[in-house]
């Protein structure tokens, strides 16, 4: 498949322009509030509860989220909540531009927005199988990653030099604008889903009714442990093409939001590699956010100076797009779990801070750190496309983001403090030692490094583009 197939399909092209233009404005966003803090109170630990606030909220919304996302379409849920994170993101530049910004207004605008996010990011990851067919997947999550990537490499450096010229308050601005016309593409964007290409009436299940990984367990052939779990279970069993067809749209009827989460924690928990992935990154994304949007920003003003990180952040962003370039090239067997693998090396830009926060090593590291970080989501999102139900999608991608972001708060809080009392070196080095761990232990999982990249896409599941 040449990587611009996806390009072929008109609800791909208005989704990749919405997601673009939202991290567009968006990239500037951590670089503009860590520094409006920072100016506010001068206080790591106070940066650390603003931050957290936002992700506390966000995992406490995210199950809902995800039952949100599969019940409504999701095209109009991403219009809705894109034009709300408009509101809150320009009150908040308000406040900073008119110095009336205080820590707890930011804490209390960061629920609201990390609130509106939970119920956005599972609506628009489960929403990209319903804009190509299966076997587009890959190219399809490369070229979005890829526009992302790129977007955040100029907002990323732009941004830097808006708020080092002009204040944090105009990079708030910048972030609010971009969520507005991301609301204004993703509608144009719902006027064309109804020519999507329809999704596949396979069920990611083997000939004998059960899922590729429960058939690894019981016949012996997977890792340690592997026989632990239960069997993946719920509505793939008996998926028809009427209910892929309503999947499509992400709308459900007749189940209550309970039974609904019952049905997708079968989904999520059926599946070994799925939550022993999730349980890898509820640790590392503990330690990697909390030493890099915590202690960074403390270690640049201590060194090299604010707009130089706005390189170093832009830097990750040109490795996260040479990450998406490598996956629209590069399609191993087992993508999935070399991506698990290499997640280890994030450690690298944490130990460059603690050891070496020199501008050249940071651009550096923080770039390799990029690519590693790239190429594993890539294969995550087409790991969960793949294998996991059209109906259910949303709903196990909210599990996976409660899980995967539920430590990030309380690493966001605790770097700080822990800074305070053990030093900063200190602290970046037991980061980057948990990174380390955390992927080590992950891979080490048999039924997460066997894992096939790809199902064989059936007659049914091919369309044409619109």
């Amino acid at each position: 498949m040449g990587v611009r197939e996806p390009l072929r399909y008109a609800a791909f092209r208005w989704l990749l322009a919405a997601r673009t233009t939202g991290i567009l404005g968006n990239a500037v966003a951590p670089i503009a509030l860590a520094f409006a803090v920072l100016d506010l109170t001068g206080s790591a630990a106070d940066l650390g509860l603003v931050v957290a606030s936002r992700s506390v909220a966000n995992v406490a919304v995210l199950l809902l989220g995800g039952v949100v996302a599969d019940r409504l379409p999701r095209q109009l849920v991403l219009v809705g909540t894109s034009l709300v994170a408009a509101l809150t993101q320009s009150t908040v530049a308000v406040l900073v531009l008119t110095g009336q910004a205080t820590v707890p207004w930011l804490m209390v605008l960061g629920v609201a927005n990390g609130a509106v996010a939970a119920v956005s990011m599972p609506a628009s990851s489960a929403l990209v199988p319903d804009t190509v067919p299966p076997e587009l997947l890959r190219p399809a999550n490369a070229l979005l990653r890829l526009g992302l990537n790129g977007a955040g490499i100029l907002g990323a450096a732009v941004g830097a030099g808006l708020v080092g010229a002009l204040g944090p308050g105009w990079g708030l601005a910048v972030d609010a604008t971009g969520f507005a016309l991301a609301g204004a593409l993703f509608a144009v964007m719902s006027r064309t889903m109804r020519h999507a290409p329809s999704s596949p009436s396979r069920s990611p299940r083997t000939s004998t009714g059960t899922s590729p990984e429960t058939s690894q367990r019981a016949s012996g052939t997977g890792g340690p442990g592997d026989g632990e779990g239960l069997p993946a279970c719920g509505p793939a069993a008996s998926r028809t093409p009427a209910t892929d067809a309503q999947a499509s749209t992400g709308e459900r009827g007749g189940a209550s939001v309970l039974g609904d989460l019952r049905e997708g924690w079968r989904e999520f928990s059926g599946r070994r590699w799925v939550w022993v992935v999730v349980a890898q990154f509820g640790v590392l994304n503990a330690a990697f956010v909390g030493a890099t949007t915590v202690l960074g920003p403390v270690v640049a003003d201590a060194s090299f100076g604010r707009a130089a990180w706005g390189l170093v952040v832009a830097a990750q962003t040109v490795g996260l797009a040479g990450g998406a370039l490598l996956a629209l090239r590069w399609r191993p067997r087992h993508a999935l779990g070399i991506g698990v693998g290499m997640m280890a090396l994030t450690a690298v830009p944490v130990l460059a801070l603690a050891v070496s926060p020199r501008l050249a090593v940071l651009l550096v590291a923080f770039a390799a750190g990029g690519v590693v970080l790239e190429t594993f989501a890539i294969a995550w999102d087409q790991a969960l496309q793949t294998h996991v139900p059209r109906q259910a999608l949303s709903r196990v991608y909210s599990y996976d983001a409660v899980g995967s972001f539920v430590a990030i708060p309380l690493g966001e809080a605790l770097v700080g403090p822990a800074a305070h009392a053990v030093g900063t070196r200190a602290t970046l080095l037991g980061c980057a030692a948990v990174i380390v761990l955390a992927s080590l232990a992950a891979v080490s999982v048999g039924s997460v490094r066997r894992l096939p990249t790809d199902v064989p896409p059936t007659s049914s599941s091919r369309s044409d583009p619109v």
